[in-house]
């Protein structure tokens, strides 16, 4: 099945491919991973300007613009292409558990989600929390509920820079909030940066291995190296309408695979990625290891591999899925 986005869809896809070029987002990745907010904050008021995070959030509530999956998937994954940092899926989770959450409690916090007033991060009870120094609305995902978190302790490193990982407070206050959809929601959101993120590594070996020449000739003539980018384009490929189908169901084993696929094709074209580009790739200072890197965090981010296919599996068997 093709999964064609219509025009207004395009457009959309467009005006962020442009703000984000423009925005000259390598530079304010390096300034996140250092711990400097400012120009990611920007940067962060400019995509809630253009109506991402809204997309998650029920038009009943003030500068809600959803619940619309697929144009979020549209938007997550020119946001995977352009590498941004910021706990950009952390934030449409929380918008969405909060939906379920008291009215009040909506009331106040959705409209400032929405507009980008306010950046969220969710983790479960126990587990670090992506930017939780960043993030003015922590939360986190117990067995009990959600709760509103009163801090957070020291940022530690990862294997991405860009993703700081901070232990969040106990205590706080107890929402009621049912959880629902937000696991899946995450997973979409997740999917959709990780086919991003592909795509921009396979668009830079692409071009790399045209410039590079060898025995005089470019790298990429070499019909080696057109079999591994043949494949990873054709991973990337396969794993896009899986993406747009799981935003059209929004069916948990849907977004699973959507995960698992999406997950494995970037993380497939990084190491591709790394190989085609030789030593260069390794460097911190080079571009390219912006995208390297986030493809190796996103795989495990939300469900690794094995949980999402474990899932998938699960659900086979169940004709209701």
């Amino acid at each position: 099945m093709r999964f064609l986005l219509d025009a207004g869809q395009r457009a959309f896809a467009a005006s962020l491919d442009a703000l984000l070029t423009a925005a000259g987002t390598p530079a304010v990745v390096r300034d996140w991973s250092r711990g400097d907010h400012a120009s990611g904050r920007a940067l962060w008021s400019r995509v809630a300007e253009a109506g991402v995070f809204a997309l998650a959030v029920p038009e009943t509530y003030e500068g809600g613009l959803g619940p619309l999956p697929v144009e979020l998937a549209v938007a997550f994954v020119e946001l995977g292409r352009h590498a941004v940092p910021g706990p950009l899926v952390e934030t449409v989770t929380a918008a969405v558990l909060l939906t379920g959450a008291d009215p009040g409690i909506a009331k106040r916090l959705l409209p400032v989600l929405a507009s980008g007033e306010t950046m969220a991060t969710v983790a479960p009870e126990g587990a670090y929390a992506l930017d939780g120094d960043a993030a003015t609305l922590r939360l986190s995902w117990e067995p009990s509920g959600i709760r509103l978190s009163p801090g957070h302790g020291p940022a530690l490193p990862c294997l991405d820079p860009a993703r700081r990982l901070t232990p969040l407070a106990p205590g706080g206050e107890l929402l009621d909030a049912p959880t629902g959809q937000a696991l899946t929601w995450a997973r979409l959101a997740t999917a959709a940066q990780a086919l991003g993120v592909g795509l921009a590594l396979l668009d830079r070996t692409v071009g790399y291995v045209r410039q590079r020449t060898q025995f005089g000739v470019p790298v990429g003539s070499f019909q080696a190296v057109k079999h591994r980018l043949a494949d990873a384009k054709i991973a990337l490929e396969f794993a896009r309408p899986l993406v747009f189908g799981a935003a059209l169901t929004m069916r948990p084993a849907d977004a699973a695979a959507a995960k698992a696929a999406a997950c494995e094709a970037a993380y497939s074209t990084a190491r591709t990625a790394l190989q085609l580009h030789g030593a260069i790739g390794y460097t911190a200072q080079y571009d390219l290891s912006l995208w390297l890197t986030k493809a190796r965090a996103l795989r495990t981010a939300w469900g690794d591999p094995h949980e999402c296919r474990a899932l998938v599996v699960s659900a086979a068997g169940d004709r209701r899925w």
